[in-house]
């Protein structure tokens, strides 16, 4: 056996793995898997069947890929020229049916990056040049464009699509069905086909144990920053940051909000102060 697959590997006899493959301790893969090129499998990963992995891709340990997932091929990305770009996958992940995941490109990152402790739903697509944090959810049919960053914790509804180079904040949830066009602020609920924004992700925060003070917070910001009609945003983000500075989770939206302005923000249907 190649000493680049560990001992402990169970393969079954219809894989196809080229000799540059290095596999770790335990790994599972199943029928009619192909691995090529400089593909890398931590310890315990395992592959189901009929799963294509290619390129310079890692896959961290413990990851679960189920059958006909597509990891690490060529982005289809035309002005891609066969750049030697990365795709990385954490820890712990589970990539369900038919999943496709791109690495980056030389107009990019030259890399696209996945956090640990992710669900990608059937029929997800991550394209080129993204950063996905951990505890990510991509429901099923979810299409993530090019250059798109997750955020941690972020649940994104089935059926949804972002456009390329937007932002999603942490903790927020797209409803199903969503068109997320422009970026997302921490702790919302984004919604529709339009991408409007509802409003504060409080069951998420609760579910992850924020304290009542800070989800009340961050639902007074909400309302101030984005529903209220007085004057303009930049004098209500302005007020907001000197009345609700002692929340960390306040601080994260008004950093989100100065960091990020090169990209409009998803806001309310009937509020006209962008």
């Amino acid at each position: 056996m190649n000493n680049r697959i560990s001992d402990t590997a169970i393969i079954h006899q219809t894989a196809i793995i080229e000799s540059s493959v290095v596999i770790g301790d335990l790994v599972e893969i199943g029928p009619y898997c192909i691995l090529k090129d400089n593909v890398i499998l931590g310890n315990g990963v395992k592959l189901h069947s009929h799963i294509c992995i290619s390129g310079n891709t890692s896959i961290g340990s413990k990851t679960e890929i189920f059958p006909f997932a597509s990891i690490g091929n060529k982005p289809q990305d035309l002005k891609y020229a066969g750049e030697n770009s990365h795709l990385i996958i954490g820890e712990n992940n589970i990539i369900r049916e038919y999943v496709t995941i791109h690495p980056g490109t030389k107009h990019g990152l030259m890399k696209t990056v996945i956090g640990d402790n992710c669900l990608f739903m059937v029929g997800c697509h991550i394209a080129h040049d993204c950063l996905i944090g951990d505890r990510v959810i991509l429901a099923n049919n979810v299409a993530i464009a090019g250059h798109v960053v997750i955020e941690n914790n972020v649940i994104v509804g089935g059926l949804s699509g972002v456009h390329q180079f937007v932002k999603i904040g942490k903790y927020s949830m797209i409803g199903g069905m969503t068109a997320v066009r422009e970026n997302v602020v921490p702790y919302s609920t984004v919604v529709g086909p339009k991408g409007i924004l509802e409003g504060v992700n409080s069951i998420g925060m609760k579910r992850a144990h924020f304290e009542k003070s800070e989800v009340e917070a961050v639902n007074l910001i909400f309302k101030k920053i984005f529903f209220d009609q007085d004057g303009v945003i930049d004098e209500r983000i302005e007020e907001v940051a000197e009345s609700f500075g002692f929340s960390a989770a306040v601080k994260d939206v008004l950093n989100f909000i100065k960091e990020n302005k090169q990209r409009a923000i998803c806001m309310p249907k009937y509020n006209k102060n962008s």
